[in-house]
């Protein structure tokens, strides 16, 4: 149609959209440019305001390289990546669900280790951490056979692919569950960190006078065929961000038992105090096991 006034420009763009061939496809398109549309006239976006915008869309493509995903950083800042999850988990966000964030962090074949083995990779100083965990179903049975992907920050803040003096894979392992739904291994006690501030997001957080950071967590990601991926986070409750996490995914089902002891390992020599230990519960739900696109490499 020919243009007369501004609101033919919504209803000529939404036509077209309407005429994609995808239903879930059309629905997404002809709602996305309803927003869209109503957005620019909610805030009488200007032509100034447009292009910088656009400059900034650009830089974020940019910024994102195959260890850093600016892209996935800012949608968890803007809270996105947190409401998707509990839109589509959990009984539709109406019960707490254990999936959380995958995180701009996550990679793909993480080095297998035996179970209660170490994740430790490379010298990192830090009071010691033992997990033990359980995968269960909705009905609380044990699900045998999982594979179990966990990553954390170290206790300096950072993943090892943004930190040279620390090995390549090092506080990431996979595990296979037992026929308990067991799985155990060692590692570090991590700490909070803050995101990265020197793209496109750390502007934001700045010009919003926010802080950048995250409470300390970790994470997993756990796959058995039969139900869905499970991809969650356990955080330290005595964090000091934990009532302010710049990515908005803390939720009450993913607070954990993080217990320090001040007393030395009641059997593991080298294991001197403090010492932190955590014993976590990990719930599936049935569904399809369709991996997530790694963000980074």
């Amino acid at each position: 149609m020919i243009i007369g006034r501004q609101q033919d420009v919504t209803v000529a763009a939404t036509s077209v959209m309407e005429r994609t061939s995808d239903p879930r496809l059309r629905e997404i398109m002809v709602s996305l440019v309803k927003h869209l549309h109503g957005f620019v006239r909610d805030v009488r976006l200007t032509e100034a305001e447009f292009r910088e915008a656009t400059a900034i869309l650009a830089e974020m493509g940019r910024q994102s390289t195959d260890t850093h995903n600016e892209v996935v950083l800012m949608a968890g800042s803007l809270g996105v990546s947190a409401l998707v999850c509990l839109l589509n988990n959990g009984d539709q966000g109406n019960t707490e669900t254990a999936q959380s964030l995958l995180g701009p962090f996550w990679r793909l074949n993480s080095p297998r280790v035996e179970n209660g083995g170490s994740i430790v990779r490379s010298e990192t100083p830090g009071a010691a951490l033992l997990v033990t965990a359980r995968v269960v179903d909705q009905a609380g049975n044990p699900v045998a056979g999982a594979e179990v992907d966990v990553w954390h920050a170290s206790p300096v803040g950072l993943y090892e692919n943004q930190d040279p003096e620390q090995a390549d894979m090092n506080l990431r392992g996979k595990f296979t569950t037992d026929a308990d739904g067991r799985f155990a291994f060692r590692s570090v006690m991590m700490v909070g960190y803050p995101i990265p501030t020197d793209g496109v997001v750390g502007r934001l957080l700045k010009v919003q006078d926010r802080h950048p950071y995250r409470p300390a967590h970790l994470h997993a990601l756990i796959v058995k065929p039969g139900f869905k991926v499970l991809i969650s986070q356990v955080y330290d409750p005595a964090d000091p961000h934990i009532d302010s996490d710049v990515q908005f995914g803390v939720t009450k089902a993913l607070i954990g038992d993080f217990v320090r002891h001040d007393e030395p390992h009641p059997t593991i020599a080298d294991v001197q105090p403090p010492w932190y230990s955590l014993d976590h519960v990990y719930r599936m739900e049935a569904g399809e096991a369709v991996l997530p696109r790694p963000p980074i490499k």
